[in-house]
């Protein structure tokens, strides 16, 4: 198996500005310096020409680089901006749904040299670091495989159930089509050389080249999010309804191995209103540091949490984020738990409709005005109408999906001196690496 290629949707405009430093080739003639494409009619206008689509290739892949300007990142969430970004490798541009996509084509190990950096910071350890380029690269060359299999299958993939009473969507990548993988964060988190790698990262990277998580055969669906919260969640409860047997549940301990029923709602009550023991119950801030960067850092907490709402905020973010209008909201009841305590199905009760919302990222996203931190909370009302609460508060654990590898459990076993191996094995039980490439 050689290296393989990757190609990563960056962004989305009608009009995008680029500069080329350096000489790229096009239809055997050089470019160099500020360009402009432009969406027209469902193509490309360049230089006073249409075009279907457009590639660039660098003369020097080694040298030569590209400037994509105004790129927006941390789309949906709370730090979202535009910044510029320059990247390696050769450039594409396509039409889709009356925007001109930017497509960067590059090395998988000079794209995860970029996704290491711009996930994690440079002051992360060694061993965190050889961990985690090892699940970004067995995460990416699994979705192509899936994606191929998709296509090959030429059956309808579907992420959404609907019914009168219920909307159940969950979020991956398979409506990228055109390109293996996104920029952002709905992907894996990538910004081409802009974020300047260490020589750690770099590191990290080659003494992993190659290396990929593997189980019956297959490349590992290896998922990671910033806390599980204690507890590991299961792939089939956030995604598709498929079980993946190293993507399990399972305490983030060595010394408390033992598991509540987190799909009891007593349990789960007891378990989020409290700090159990584990790897991700840190607030050392030297740890923390090592898995965000400086806009993950303007948020504060991350094991357990708390959000407040009055009655009106509630009720209008929830019919601005969903579009459905449910009148005044009376009550946020929990139908269904995974085994992190993350709620799969939500139950939201107004005066003018009813309807059970899942699974955890569909429930974050009616929740918030970004994300919620995660979907393991419980609601706390208040008021002197109990029939009409006044307030909603949700007291909440974790950040993220908490499938996979625990980013800041990750960094404290790090810290303790394990080694990437055992980090690996710890979040994907059963899993073994093995040098592809």
């Amino acid at each position: 198996m050689r290296e393989p290629k990757v190609s990563v949707g960056i962004m989305f405009e009608p009009r995008i500005d680029f500069l080329f430093t350096g000489s790229y080739l096009s239809g055997g003639r050089t470019y160099s310096g500020l360009q402009r494409v432009k969406e027209n009619n469902g193509r490309i206008e360049w230089n006073g020409n249409l075009y279907d689509e457009l590639l660039f290739e660098p003369a020097d892949e080694v040298r030569n680089s590209f400037e994509l300007r105004g790129v927006t990142i941390g789309i949906n969430f709370h730090w979202e901006r535009k910044e510029n970004q320059s990247f390696r490798g050769s450039v594409k541009f396509i039409v889709e749904r009356e925007k001109i996509t930017a497509i960067n084509i590059l090395g998988v190990e000079e794209y995860l040299t970029s996704v290491i950096s711009s996930e994690m910071s440079a002051t992360a350890s060694l061993e965190l670091l050889k961990a985690h380029a090892v699940i970004s690269r067995s995460w990416l060359l699994a979705q192509i495989d899936k994606n191929r299999e998709i296509e090959s299958s030429g059956e309808s993939y579907s992420t959404m159930k609907e019914t009168d009473e219920e909307l159940i969507r969950w979020y991956d990548r398979e409506d990228h089509t055109r390109f293996d993988i996104c920029a952002d964060d709905h992907c894996q988190r990538y910004q081409g050389i802009t974020r300047a790698s260490t020589s750690i990262v770099r590191a990290a990277i080659e003494q992993t080249r190659g290396e990929l998580l593997m189980y019956g055969g297959k490349i590992c669906d290896a998922r990671y999010s910033k806390s599980c919260g204690g507890v590991f969640e299961e792939f089939h409860n956030c995604w598709e309804e498929k079980d993946m047997p190293y993507l399990v549940k399972q305490r983030d301990s060595k010394s408390e191995t033992e598991i509540p029923d987190l799909t009891i709602e007593k349990n789960a009550t007891e378990w989020i209103l409290g700090s159990p023991e584990s790897f991700c119950n840190t607030s050392d801030k030297k740890i923390l540091s090592q898995v965000l960067n400086n806009y993950d850092q303007e948020t504060v907490n991350f094991y357990r949490w708390t959000v407040k709402y009055s009655s009106s905020e509630l009720s209008d973010l929830i019919k601005r984020r969903s579009g459905v209008d449910y009148g005044d909201i009376l009550d946020l009841v929990p139908v269904e738990r995974g085994t992190s305590g993350r709620l799969v199905k939500l139950k939201i009760v107004g005066t003018k409709k009813t309807l059970t919302i899942g699974k955890e990222l569909e429930i974050r996203r009616t929740l918030s005005e970004s994300h919620l931190y995660s979907s393991a909370f419980v609601v706390e009302k208040s008021g002197k109408n109990a029939d009409k609460p006044e307030e909603f508060i949700l007291n909440g654990a974790g950040w993220g999906h908490g499938v996979g590898l625990c980013q800041i459990g990750a960094a404290v076993m790090g810290e303790r001196g394990y080694k990437y191996a055992d980090i690996l094995t710890h979040y994907f039980p059963g899993a073994s690496i093995d040098k592809r490439y």
